[in-house]
């Protein structure tokens, strides 16, 4: 066992702009309209005193314990909207401003705790000489923090601009300041790693190119560390991230991870875009006893970073070859190797021990402080270790490093990472197999009927089927026709993967005319949909109301090909036209709903043999009637060449409510039912039609007052019309089977 000096991990950083999208625009205390603005107030923060941090930073690393190599000192604030000062901008526009000095800090970066914007609002931060950061609007996927990047100077000044009309909840609070006393951000330079660093677009870097794409710079706030995204069991692409766990000194959620920033050139090193970045993690894991720290990114690094989910070789079989990817310094990525076995060991830092994999010496590159949390790599190209600490220079013998053990790390990862043996193989980002745990489709409607007569509503059927691997046990259904007003229905139940359901909705009004109605579940699980794409289904139809169903019952001869006819308006506009028909289907009958409103109309059938529809080949008619039985025009069949029937109808309206003279009971119902009479001597006759008008029941009350009634027909919409001496009456009946 020996004492050992770890690694310090901190350095300066210039990164923090680019994990939170900036928008552009100009700050109105930047611009023509600044003397307008009342001064912003400003707090003061204590000055640095920069000899005693330096000499701080001294003492600790010449303990050994493990500290960040700092470059800012840490202020906890409590800054919110009551420190600052509001003003309206001569458009209207609401500006509020608070201003932060630190004497001797050659730069400020702060994190927001609450960062929590109306819609439109949009946070500025500058200096005294004009240079900008902004303007930050409300961070993605629901995110309420924003950590801020140095910007120089003693003093900056955050300005928050809400639009002119703007409403809803504004919630700025600074929970930490960090003033640096080391060069940071903008004023910093690349390339302040040890010069016997290797860029990974160097030829030793070739067999790597894949764990080079996993690894990642750690901003931390105020300092630096790396590490690097692992796969799991499922390849599925969740953004699990090693690191060391003496990087802890600040929250996972305000650090950056910032991807590719790699030399494209070996030498000279030049320098290349940070934007790679993703901002805060979740953290799942830690251990001090193998320096380790295991995260899950907030967010998937988009298909553009073209990242690698780094294998990992979790057997304890001590590598023969290694090799270390990491940012020495906080530097542009580098590369070094050992082409000699490694040796397990037990480390002391402090009053600590850690187990590590040990490296006596490396024969390409070195590591520093900055690559703390890197990974090792071994012979196999999986990953064994992160980066605890090193030491040595170039030119020197000593040059060593050490390693937590990702072996003895693994059994408080494999929760996340999953238990598939002790050894994963990497996976490209375009390989990825992202499980779909949650995907709710919309597959049908129905209840529908491409015309709707005479009806201004409808109650839509939907079927939803659950296409995820979970459970699927909540849906918020939407609905609209035309783009309009949206209904809403909560759905609960339980459907395994694979199976379906079908709801039946509230009725929505439609429009007469063209009806687009749209269904879309939402919320399923009360969360996010995976799959968008099926979670909507569409459905066209036609609605007339006022109106009328009027049906054609056309019953042909043997020749059908000679049969044509239509259906006009006065005004010579065809509506409905129908045949010719196939031959030799004597007896066949064509039922056709026409749905009309206020108007005359010529109903005209042909025949092109010219003897009509009767008596030579068959005995063919037709009768166009409504549900009530009302007849508007029939044929014997027995014409030529033409037959014409004109009717006009008009008294289509909104029907009264009238008090029948009988009721149905129950009603719907399954097929069995009863009509009750008022009294017995007003029927004679009960007759039910189809939707269509057709007759399919009917029977004599023969003075009874109770008539029950069986019918073995499908499920759907009847008439039911009790005829007596004074006239005839008429109510609707549901069939459900």
């Amino acid at each position: 066992m020996q004492r050992f000096l770890a690694a310090g991990i901190f350095l300066i950083t210039g990164t923090w702009c680019s994990a939170q999208v900036q928008a552009g625009g100009r700050a109105y205390g930047l611009n023509e309209y600044a003397v307008q603005l009342p001064e912003a107030p400003m707090v003061e923060l204590a000055p640095l005193d920069v000899d005693v941090l330096m000499q701080e930073d001294l003492d600790r690393r010449a303990t050994g314990i493990p500290a960040p190599y700092r470059f800012a000192a840490t202020y906890s604030t409590d800054l919110g909207l009551q420190q600052g000062i509001w003003a309206e901008a001569p458009n209207g526009d609401r500006v509020w401003r608070l201003s932060v000095e630190c004497r001797n800090a050659v730069s400020i970066g702060l994190v927001f705790d609450r960062f929590v914007l109306a819609p439109g609002g949009r946070v500025f931060v500058y200096n005294a000489a004009g240079e900008q950061r902004g303007a930050f609007h409300q961070p993605a996927n629901g995110r309420t923090r924003l950590a801020v990047d140095q910007h120089p100077g003693e003093r900056i000044t955050i300005e928050y601009v809400e639009p002119m009309g703007s409403q809803g909840i504004v919630d700025l609070h600074i929970s930490t300041v960090y003033p640096a006393y080391r060069q940071a951000g903008l004023a910093r330079d690349f390339g302040e790693s040890l010069p016997c660093n290797i860029n990974v677009i160097c030829p030793e870097g070739d067999d790597w190119r894949d764990q080079i794409r996993s690894v990642a710079l750690i901003n931390t706030g105020s300092g630096y560390c790396s590490g690097a995204l692992l796969n799991n069991c499922l390849n599925d692409g969740t953004p699990y991230f090693l690191t060391a766990n003496h990087c802890l000194v600040s929250p996972v959620e305000d650090w950056i991870f910032i991807f590719n920033w790699d030399s494209p050139t070996c030498d000279p090193t030049e320098n290349a875009s940070q934007a790679m970045s993703i901002s805060g993690a979740d953290q799942l894991a830690t251990d001090v006893a193998t320096d380790f720290t295991f995260l899950r990114l907030n967010e998937v690094p988009p298909a553009e970073y073209n990242v690698y989910y780094s294998g990992w070789d979790a057997s304890g079989t001590p590598a023969q070859e290694v090799v270390g990817i990491h940012h020495p310094s906080g530097d542009i990525k580098k590369i070094s190797r050992s082409f000699d076995p490694v040796e397990a060991d037990v480390q002391v830092v402090g009053a600590e021990e850690r187990q590590v994999w040990q490296i006596e010496d490396w024969t390409d590159g070195i590591v520093e402080e900055g690559s703390s949390g890197s990974g090792l790599w071994n012979e196999n190209k999986l990953l064994v270790g992160q980066l605890s600490g090193g030491l040595g220079d170039c030119g020197t013998d000593v040059a060593v490093a050490a390693y937590g053990r990702f072996d003895l790390a693994y059994p408080l990862m494999q929760e996340w990472l999953g238990d598939c043996g002790t050894t994963v193989e990497g996976v490209d980002n375009d390989d990825v197999v992202v499980p779909i745990y949650v995907d709710a489709a919309v597959t049908s409607i129905t209840n529908i009927p491409e015309l709707l007569c005479d009806v201004d509503s409808i109650s839509p059927r939907i079927t939803l089927k659950n296409n995820g691997l979970d459970d699927l046990t909540s849906v918020v259904v939407e609905y609209s026709i035309n783009g309009g007003a949206v209904y809403t229905q909560a759905w609960n139940g339980s459907l395994v993967t694979g199976q379906t359901a079908n709801i039946a909705l509230a009725a929505i009004p439609a429009v007469s005319g063209a009806n687009a109605l749209l269904i879309t579940s939402t919320l399923p699980n009360n969360t996010v949909d995976q799959i968008l794409e099926n979670d909507a289904w569409t459905y066209d139809f036609t609605a007339s109301f006022p109106a009328a169903a009027i049906n054609l019952i056309l019953t042909l001869d043997a020749y059908g090909s000679d049969v044509t006819w239509e259906l006009a308006t006065q005004a010579g506009t065809t509506l409905y036209a129908g045949g010719p028909y196939e031959d030799d289907n004597e007896g066949e009958v064509d039922s056709v709903a026409f749905c009309l409103t206020n108007d005359c109309y010529t109903f005209t059938i042909l025949d092109e043999f010219g003897n009509g529809l009767c008596c030579d080949d068959g005995e063919g008619n037709y009768v166009i009637r409504d549900a009530f039985g009302t007849i508007y025009g029939e044929s014997d069949g027995q014409y030529t060449t033409e037959n014409v029937n004109e009717f006009c109808l008009e008294a289509v309206s909104v029907p009264e409510v009238t008090p029948a003279t009988f009721r149905i009971h129950p009603n719907p119902n399954d097929g069995t039912f009863s009509v009750v009479l008022e009294a017995r001597d007003q029927a004679e006759l009960v007759r039910v039609l189809d939707a269509l008008g057709r007759p399919v029941y009917e029977v004599p009350t023969y003075g009874q007052t109770i008539n029950r009634i069986d019918l073995r027909v499908p499920g759907g919409a009847y008439f039911v019309v009790v005829e007596g001496s004074n006239g005839a009456n008429t109510q609707r009946m549901i069939i459900t089977r």
